[in-house]
């Protein structure tokens, strides 16, 4: 029995041998092919390979797409890896005319830039053309306009900054049902109230309002003008309370002549 387990295991060992061989072949290919692949990211990160090559910019109206590239910092010989999204959405925010940034990889070689912009409130009038204006204040004196779609109010007699800033910041807030409804707003200033502003509206109704907090007022206007008749025009008061006065026939001339001049409006 002892000679027959020796002779068994002298029979074993090259086959031993053999596995241990395979086995270490096998781990050197795997330790090769680890250090190639290593070798190969170096390489492509070193190269060209791994540059941005094209930069996808959607969701401007306002800025074009090469302003926003040279904002981003980003350019060909950018290192798509190296991209620092949270810089580029820093550095592209510093324009007004911006909202919010999202930025993405999109691999091989491409950078994708979504911008969402501050929406546009209404126009201002500068000389004989007019200018997209933002909810926040901005006034895209780069977009000059010989006439306005309608689609937005246009803003007249704004010849303090300040107060013009106000109204816009308050017109974003508004539902975009009512912000159409608007076609142009006076400021009026007095002794009694610096804030005090005049609406024409597009359904020939005058609104009487004041800047402050006029979105919050100015929202219970469909329903003001719902039990209204609408053969019976006139000026809506808002603010503390809300009533209709019905134009008299003085008014109602005194209004005509006031009446928006929509020559300018597409």
């Amino acid at each position: 029995m002892g000679k027959k387990n020796v002779v068994s295991i002298e029979e074993r060992i090259p086959k031993l041998k053999q596995e241990r061989k395979k086995k270490a072949n096998r781990r050197l290919v795997f330790y090769l092919s680890i250090f190639f692949f290593l070798i190969s990211i170096i390489v492509y990160l070193q190269s060209s390979l791994s540059h941005v090559k094209t930069i996808e910019v959607s969701g401007n109206t306002y800025t074009n797409d090469q302003k926003v590239i040279d904002q981003s910092g980003i350019s060909e010989e950018t290192n798509i890896w190296m991209v620092n999204k949270s810089n580029v959405v820093q550095a592209i925010t510093k324009n007004p005319i911006v909202k919010s940034v999202e930025v993405n990889r999109k691999l091989p070689w491409t950078i994708e830039i979504q911008i969402t912009e501050n929406d546009r409130v209404g126009y201002v009038k500068r000389d004989d053309s007019f200018y997209p204006i933002l909810g926040n204040g901005k006034i895209l004196t780069g977009m000059k306009q010989k006439t306005v779609n309608g689609n937005s109010p246009l803003l007249l007699g704004f010849s303090d900054e300040a107060y013009l800033h106000e109204l816009t910041s308050e017109l974003k807030k508004l539902p975009e049902s009512i912000l159409n409804l608007i076609s142009e707003i006076h400021w009026k200033p007095n002794d009694e109230n610096q804030n005090k502003i005049i609406l024409y509206m597009n359904d020939g109704y005058m609104v009487d309002g004041t800047i402050r907090n006029f979105a919050d007022n100015m929202k219970v206007y469909p329903s003001i003008i719902a039990q209204l008749n609408p053969d019976n025009k006139g000026i809506i008061h808002i603010g503390v309370g809300a009533y209709f006065e019905k134009f008299d026939k003085k008014s109602e001339a005194s209004s005509d002549e006031e009446k928006p001049n929509n020559d300018n409006r597409e």
